[in-house]
């Protein structure tokens, strides 16, 4: 029933920019750390580069354990689901970096994401994955859901924030710049967003 791939191209990546939420997994190197599963959606925030290599906007929010565990070791998977049409399951397991709004990389990063106004949202960093291992499964046990639209609640309440006030946001949340695990997590204060 499973299949690797080679590359993201084809059906495969039209799969994958059709779908409207994935999921990313981390984890410390700790045997006994804190594994991580984040729900990541709203519609234009992931991005495939080419073919081996997606990313995706990582946004506001009230803690950074997947930043915290990229910074330490790289791991991540990211899945997609069919919800709707026919069962179906991609995952990509490979290695990741928070790419920060300082990075040089930074601002050329942000061409490939059209259809949404990262300010909006908070934007923290540019999460590049390179894939390593590209599979799908038959996803027979997912259940049929219907997409109906993006919450705006996200965009609303981080809209009125500029780099000032975010970095204070940030500063007050208990795991934004260390994990739960006391991993080094989003470096603080925030830097300026690109011109």
């Amino acid at each position: 029933m499973g299949k690797t791939y080679e590359r993201i191209d084809g059906r495969l990546r039209t799969f994958i920019e059709e779908q409207p939420l994935f999921f990313t997994a981390t984890a410390p190197l700790s045997g006994d750390g804190t594994v991580n599963l984040s729900p990541k959606g709203l519609k234009g925030c992931l991005a495939v580069l080419d073919e081996h290599t997606v990313a995706y906007l990582d946004f506001a929010g009230s803690n950074a354990e997947t930043i915290a565990h990229l910074r330490e070791n790289g791991r991540i998977t990211l899945m997609w689901c069919a919800f709707q049409g026919p069962p179906n399951i991609v995952r990509v397991h490979g290695r990741g970096e928070p790419v920060f709004r300082d990075d040089p990389r930074f601002k050329e990063l942000l061409t490939h994401f059209t259809d949404i106004d990262p300010a909006t949202h908070g934007l923290r960093a540019v999460v590049v994955v390179h894939a390593e291992l590209i599979r799908d499964t038959c996803g027979y046990a997912v259940p049929f859901m219907a997409y109906e639209e993006d919450r705006d609640l996200h965009g609303r309440r981080f809209a009125r924030e500029d780099d000032a006030s975010l970095s204070e946001y940030f500063a007050r949340k208990e795991h934004i710049a260390t994990s739960l695990d006391g991993l080094p997590g989003l470096p603080l204060p925030l830097p300026p967003s690109p011109a």
